[in-house]
Protein backbone atom coordinates (compact mmCIF):
# COMPACT_ATOMS: atom_id res chain seq x y z
CA UNK A 1 0.00 0.00 0.00
CA UNK A 2 1.20 3.51 -0.83
CA UNK A 3 0.88 5.84 2.14
CA UNK A 4 1.78 8.91 0.02
CA UNK A 5 0.98 9.23 -3.70
CA UNK A 6 2.00 12.40 -5.51
CA UNK A 7 1.07 12.76 -9.20
CA UNK A 8 2.35 15.64 -11.37
CA UNK A 9 2.11 18.06 -8.46
CA UNK A 10 2.78 21.63 -9.58
CA UNK A 11 2.84 24.94 -7.74
CA UNK A 12 3.48 28.39 -9.21
CA UNK A 13 3.53 31.59 -7.19
CA UNK A 14 2.45 33.91 -9.96
CA UNK A 15 5.14 33.38 -12.58
CA UNK A 16 7.65 32.01 -10.07
CA UNK A 17 7.97 28.22 -10.05
CA UNK A 18 7.77 26.35 -6.76
CA UNK A 19 7.66 22.81 -8.15
CA UNK A 20 6.60 21.42 -11.53
CA UNK A 21 5.32 17.91 -12.31
CA UNK A 22 6.56 16.20 -9.15
CA UNK A 23 5.51 12.52 -8.88
CA UNK A 24 6.51 9.81 -6.40
CA UNK A 25 5.00 7.23 -4.05
CA UNK A 26 5.99 6.22 -0.52
CA UNK A 27 5.32 2.64 0.62
CA UNK A 28 3.76 1.80 3.94
CA UNK A 29 6.40 1.25 6.61
CA UNK A 30 9.40 2.70 4.77
CA UNK A 31 11.67 5.61 5.63
CA UNK A 32 11.69 7.67 2.45
CA UNK A 33 14.36 10.32 1.90
CA UNK A 34 13.77 13.57 0.04
CA UNK A 35 16.97 15.46 -0.67
CA UNK A 36 17.95 18.69 -2.33
CA UNK A 37 19.54 22.01 -1.39
CA UNK A 38 17.59 24.90 0.06
CA UNK A 39 15.23 26.30 -2.57
CA UNK A 40 14.92 23.06 -4.55
CA UNK A 41 11.23 22.63 -3.66
CA UNK A 42 11.30 20.24 -0.69
CA UNK A 43 9.16 22.29 1.72
CA UNK A 44 6.75 23.34 -1.04
CA UNK A 45 6.15 19.68 -1.91
CA UNK A 46 5.50 18.80 1.73
CA UNK A 47 3.10 21.70 2.27
CA UNK A 48 1.20 20.70 -0.85
CA UNK A 49 0.64 17.05 0.04
CA UNK A 50 -0.32 18.10 3.57
CA UNK A 51 -2.81 20.55 1.95
CA UNK A 52 -1.31 23.45 3.88
CA UNK A 53 -1.15 25.20 0.50
CA UNK A 54 -3.06 24.32 -2.67
CA UNK A 55 -1.49 23.16 -5.95
CA UNK A 56 -1.66 24.91 -9.28
CA UNK A 57 -2.25 21.47 -10.82
CA UNK A 58 -1.73 17.80 -10.05
CA UNK A 59 -2.92 15.79 -7.08
CA UNK A 60 -1.72 14.08 -3.92
CA UNK A 61 -3.18 11.30 -1.78
CA UNK A 62 -2.37 10.11 1.72
CA UNK A 63 -3.73 6.78 2.99
CA UNK A 64 -5.43 6.53 -0.42
CA UNK A 65 -7.51 9.69 0.14
CA UNK A 66 -7.32 13.03 -1.64
CA UNK A 67 -5.24 15.40 0.48
CA UNK A 68 -7.47 18.41 -0.10
CA UNK A 69 -10.89 16.77 0.13
CA UNK A 70 -10.03 14.71 3.21
CA UNK A 71 -7.33 16.98 4.69
CA UNK A 72 -8.75 17.36 8.24
CA UNK A 73 -9.40 13.62 8.48
CA UNK A 74 -6.00 12.36 7.31
CA UNK A 75 -4.05 14.92 9.34
CA UNK A 76 -5.24 13.23 12.53
CA UNK A 77 -2.85 10.37 11.69
CA UNK A 78 0.08 12.55 10.61
CA UNK A 79 2.92 13.93 12.72
CA UNK A 80 4.58 16.93 11.08
CA UNK A 81 7.78 18.70 12.06
CA UNK A 82 8.31 21.80 9.86
CA UNK A 83 11.74 23.21 9.15
CA UNK A 84 10.92 26.31 11.24
CA UNK A 85 8.82 26.17 14.42
CA UNK A 86 6.85 29.10 15.87
CA UNK A 87 4.79 29.04 19.06
CA UNK A 88 2.79 31.21 21.45
CA UNK A 89 5.66 32.72 23.38
CA UNK A 90 3.89 33.17 26.74
CA UNK A 91 2.79 29.53 27.13
CA UNK A 92 4.59 26.88 29.13
CA UNK A 93 5.84 23.88 27.16
CA UNK A 94 3.46 21.47 28.93
CA UNK A 95 0.46 23.73 28.26
CA UNK A 96 1.33 23.94 24.58
CA UNK A 97 1.73 20.16 24.28
CA UNK A 98 -1.51 19.51 26.17
CA UNK A 99 -3.26 21.93 23.82
CA UNK A 100 -1.84 20.02 20.83
CA UNK A 101 -2.91 16.71 22.38
CA UNK A 102 -6.48 17.97 22.76
CA UNK A 103 -6.96 17.63 18.98
CA UNK A 104 -6.74 13.83 19.26
CA UNK A 105 -9.23 11.43 20.83
CA UNK A 106 -6.73 9.88 23.22
CA UNK A 107 -4.88 10.55 26.45
CA UNK A 108 -1.36 11.60 25.40
CA UNK A 109 -0.05 12.61 28.84
CA UNK A 110 2.14 9.52 29.35
CA UNK A 111 3.52 9.75 25.84
CA UNK A 112 4.36 13.44 26.31
CA UNK A 113 6.30 12.62 29.47
CA UNK A 114 8.18 9.77 27.73
CA UNK A 115 9.15 11.90 24.74
CA UNK A 116 10.17 14.86 26.89
CA UNK A 117 12.44 12.57 28.91
CA UNK A 118 14.07 11.16 25.76
CA UNK A 119 14.61 14.61 24.25
CA UNK A 120 15.72 16.16 27.58
CA UNK A 121 12.96 18.78 27.37
CA UNK A 122 11.91 20.76 30.46
CA UNK A 123 8.10 20.85 30.34
CA UNK A 124 7.81 23.60 32.95
CA UNK A 125 9.70 26.28 31.03
CA UNK A 126 8.04 29.00 28.99
CA UNK A 127 8.38 28.98 25.22
CA UNK A 128 9.99 32.42 25.09
CA UNK A 129 12.78 31.21 27.44
CA UNK A 130 13.81 28.39 25.09
CA UNK A 131 16.72 28.35 22.67
CA UNK A 132 16.08 27.49 19.02
CA UNK A 133 17.26 23.93 19.64
CA UNK A 134 14.87 23.47 22.57
CA UNK A 135 12.00 24.86 20.50
CA UNK A 136 12.86 22.20 17.92
CA UNK A 137 12.58 19.58 20.68
CA UNK A 138 9.09 20.88 21.44
CA UNK A 139 8.25 20.39 17.76
CA UNK A 140 9.51 16.81 17.84
CA UNK A 141 7.41 15.95 20.90
CA UNK A 142 4.41 17.74 19.40
CA UNK A 143 4.72 15.77 16.15
CA UNK A 144 5.00 12.36 17.83
CA UNK A 145 2.79 12.63 20.93
CA UNK A 146 -0.25 10.99 19.26
CA UNK A 147 1.79 8.10 17.73
CA UNK A 148 0.95 8.98 14.11
CA UNK A 149 0.85 6.51 11.23
CA UNK A 150 2.81 8.92 9.01
CA UNK A 151 5.70 11.09 10.25
CA UNK A 152 6.74 13.99 8.01
CA UNK A 153 10.08 15.58 8.89
CA UNK A 154 11.33 18.73 7.15
CA UNK A 155 14.98 19.49 8.02
CA UNK A 156 14.37 17.98 11.49
CA UNK A 157 17.83 18.20 13.05
CA UNK A 158 18.66 21.89 12.55
CA UNK A 159 19.43 23.40 15.93
CA UNK A 160 19.90 20.05 17.74
CA UNK A 161 23.23 19.18 19.31
CA UNK A 162 24.88 15.89 18.20
CA UNK A 163 23.81 13.90 21.28
CA UNK A 164 20.16 14.89 20.89
CA UNK A 165 20.38 14.20 17.15
CA UNK A 166 21.41 10.62 17.93
CA UNK A 167 18.51 10.23 20.35
CA UNK A 168 16.18 11.69 17.74
CA UNK A 169 17.31 9.21 15.07
CA UNK A 170 16.87 6.31 17.51
CA UNK A 171 13.39 7.59 18.32
CA UNK A 172 12.40 7.76 14.64
CA UNK A 173 13.73 4.24 14.06
CA UNK A 174 11.63 3.02 17.01
CA UNK A 175 8.53 4.72 15.57
CA UNK A 176 9.24 3.11 12.21
CA UNK A 177 9.66 -0.31 13.85
CA UNK A 178 6.27 0.26 15.48
CA UNK A 179 4.79 0.62 11.98
CA UNK A 180 4.96 4.33 11.22
CA UNK A 181 5.91 5.46 7.72
CA UNK A 182 8.52 8.25 7.68
CA UNK A 183 9.04 10.97 5.06
CA UNK A 184 12.46 12.49 5.77
CA UNK A 185 13.36 15.71 3.94
CA UNK A 186 16.88 17.07 4.37
CA UNK A 187 19.86 18.66 2.67
CA UNK A 188 22.19 16.87 5.12
CA UNK A 189 23.03 13.86 3.01
CA UNK A 190 24.72 11.79 5.70
CA UNK A 191 21.48 11.74 7.68
CA UNK A 192 19.51 10.46 4.71
CA UNK A 193 22.15 7.85 3.96
CA UNK A 194 21.93 6.43 7.51
CA UNK A 195 18.16 6.60 7.90
CA UNK A 196 16.39 5.93 4.61
CA UNK A 197 15.45 2.95 2.46
CA UNK A 198 14.85 4.96 -0.72
CA UNK A 199 15.61 8.50 -1.75
CA UNK A 200 14.20 11.01 -4.23
CA UNK A 201 16.50 13.77 -5.47
CA UNK A 202 14.82 17.08 -6.30
CA UNK A 203 16.47 19.78 -8.39
CA UNK A 204 14.97 23.12 -9.45
CA UNK A 205 11.46 22.02 -8.51
CA UNK A 206 11.54 18.64 -10.31
CA UNK A 207 12.41 15.05 -9.38
CA UNK A 208 15.56 13.89 -11.18
CA UNK A 209 15.96 10.42 -9.65
CA UNK A 210 14.28 7.97 -7.26
CA UNK A 211 16.22 4.88 -6.14
CA UNK A 212 16.97 2.81 -3.08
CA UNK A 213 20.13 3.93 -1.31
CA UNK A 214 22.22 0.84 -2.10
CA UNK A 215 21.32 0.83 -5.80
CA UNK A 216 21.98 4.56 -6.06
CA UNK A 217 25.51 3.95 -4.81
CA UNK A 218 26.09 0.68 -6.67
CA UNK A 219 24.95 1.90 -10.10
CA UNK A 220 26.83 5.15 -9.83
CA UNK A 221 30.51 5.85 -10.37
CA UNK A 222 33.33 4.43 -8.24
CA UNK A 223 36.07 6.42 -6.54
CA UNK A 224 39.44 5.07 -7.78
CA UNK A 225 42.94 5.68 -6.41
CA UNK A 226 45.93 4.12 -8.22
CA UNK A 227 49.39 4.41 -6.64
CA UNK A 228 52.74 3.60 -8.20
CA UNK A 229 55.99 5.01 -9.53
CA UNK A 230 56.05 6.68 -12.96
CA UNK A 231 52.34 6.18 -13.65
CA UNK A 232 51.12 7.67 -16.91
CA UNK A 233 48.16 9.84 -16.02
CA UNK A 234 47.03 10.01 -19.66
CA UNK A 235 46.46 6.21 -19.82
CA UNK A 236 43.47 6.61 -17.50
CA UNK A 237 41.80 9.37 -19.50
CA UNK A 238 39.13 7.13 -21.04
CA UNK A 239 35.35 7.21 -21.42
CA UNK A 240 33.62 7.15 -18.04
CA UNK A 241 36.49 8.81 -16.17
CA UNK A 242 35.92 12.21 -14.53
CA UNK A 243 37.84 14.42 -12.10
CA UNK A 244 41.16 12.87 -13.12
CA UNK A 245 44.04 14.29 -11.06
CA UNK A 246 47.47 13.43 -9.69
CA UNK A 247 48.09 13.96 -5.98
CA UNK A 248 51.11 12.89 -3.88
CA UNK A 249 52.21 10.30 -6.42
CA UNK A 250 48.74 8.79 -6.77
CA UNK A 251 46.24 9.13 -9.61
CA UNK A 252 42.69 9.77 -8.43
CA UNK A 253 39.49 9.80 -10.46
CA UNK A 254 35.84 8.74 -10.60
CA UNK A 255 34.81 5.98 -12.98
CA UNK A 256 31.47 4.83 -14.32
CA UNK A 257 31.53 1.95 -16.79
CA UNK A 258 32.83 -1.61 -17.26
CA UNK A 259 35.03 -2.28 -14.22
CA UNK A 260 36.77 -5.16 -16.08
CA UNK A 261 38.02 -2.73 -18.74
CA UNK A 262 39.47 -0.51 -16.06
CA UNK A 263 41.10 -3.43 -14.21
CA UNK A 264 42.80 -4.62 -17.42
CA UNK A 265 44.17 -1.13 -17.92
CA UNK A 266 45.48 -1.00 -14.35
CA UNK A 267 47.09 -4.47 -14.68
CA UNK A 268 49.19 -3.20 -17.58
CA UNK A 269 50.87 -0.64 -15.29
CA UNK A 270 53.34 -1.10 -12.43
CA UNK A 271 51.23 -0.19 -9.39
CA UNK A 272 51.86 -0.45 -5.65
CA UNK A 273 48.26 -0.11 -4.52
CA UNK A 274 44.72 0.28 -5.88
CA UNK A 275 41.70 1.51 -3.96
CA UNK A 276 38.14 1.21 -5.30
CA UNK A 277 35.44 2.72 -3.12
CA UNK A 278 31.73 3.37 -3.30
CA UNK A 279 30.96 7.09 -3.47
CA UNK A 280 29.22 8.73 -0.55
CA UNK A 281 25.66 9.89 -1.04
CA UNK A 282 27.00 13.45 -0.97
CA UNK A 283 29.28 12.74 -3.93
CA UNK A 284 26.39 11.16 -5.82
CA UNK A 285 24.24 14.14 -4.99
CA UNK A 286 26.84 16.61 -6.27
CA UNK A 287 27.15 14.52 -9.44
CA UNK A 288 23.47 15.10 -10.17
CA UNK A 289 23.74 18.80 -9.47
CA UNK A 290 26.81 19.28 -11.64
Amino acid sequence: MNVIEVNKLTKYYGKAKGIDGVSFAVDEGEIFGFIGPNGAGKSTTIRLFLSLIYPTSGEAKIFGKDCIKYGPEIRRDIGYLPSEVFYYEGMKVIDLLNYSASFYDKDCSRRIAELADIMELDLKRKINDLSYGNKKKVGIVQGLLHQPKLIVLDEPTSGLDPLIQRKFFDLIRDENARGATVFFSSHILGEVQKMCNRVAIIKDGGIINIQDIKTLQKDNYKRIVVEGADLDEGRFNLDGVTNLERENGAIRFYYKGDINKLMRLISESEVSDVTIEEPTLEEIFMHYYE
